[in-house]
């Protein structure tokens, strides 16, 4: 099992949950988190971590969020490794809870 990043951390971006990370399995891209599931030892830290409750079980992934098992693993073998927290973006608080972001990933 993974840890998957969904749709609620795009343009939200919160890195609570890479501060908590053993294994850093987190890759950072322009607006978006993702897990690495090749790393990811399902440790379970960095799901209460997250304030937008982006961060799901892969077997616990809302269907209408499945897309984003297959992106977080294609995404975390083209972006770099983030294993220290970063201020959000100051409008993160603005998109948590917005629905339909996937338009707005920037790769």
């Amino acid at each position: 099992m993974t840890y998957v990043v969904g749709e609620n951390c795009i343009k939200c971006k919160y890195t609570d949950c890479v501060d908590v990370c053993p294994v850093d399995c987190f890759h950072e891209g322009p607006n978006f988190l993702v897990i690495d599931p090749e790393e990811c030892i399902d440790c379970t830290l960095c799901e209460p971590e997250c304030p937008a409750n982006a961060i799901f079980a892969d077997d616990e992934l809302p269907a209408d969020q499945a897309a984003f098992l297959a992106l977080n693993e294609e995404l975390s073998r083209e972006w770099p490794v983030i294993n220290e927290s970063k201020d959000a973006p100051d409008d993160a608080d603005d998109w948590d809870g917005v629905e339909g972001k996937l338009q707005y990933l920037e790769r």
